[in-house]
């Protein structure tokens, strides 16, 4: 399987939701929580282990009208991981 038919999803570790007093995305673990940015919440909102990781850069590059995106999705994948807050 390549990368981008992998379907990524939120680690069972976390919990990703919207918090509004902050006005963004974060994920809530046991000892805390990740402030995520705009671009971060937006990818791995997405992360729901139904989507390819090609699909999810459609959808980004549809709803913020862009294009090439790939690269910047993947990378912050690779972190995601890395940090484990998304499984494949």
């Amino acid at each position: 399987m390549s990368a981008a038919e992998a379907c990524p999803r939120v680690s069972r570790r976390f919990r990703l939701q919207w918090e509004e007093a902050q006005s963004a995305w974060v994920l809530l673990y046991p000892e805390g929580m990740v402030k995520l940015n705009q671009s971060a919440g937006e990818i791995l909102r997405r992360c729901d282990g139904s989507r390819t990781v090609a699909a999810i850069v459609a959808e980004l590059e549809e709803a913020f009208g862009a294009s090439g995106l790939a690269d910047d999705v993947a990378n912050f994948l690779a972190m995601a991981r890395t940090q484990q807050w998304i499984e494949t």
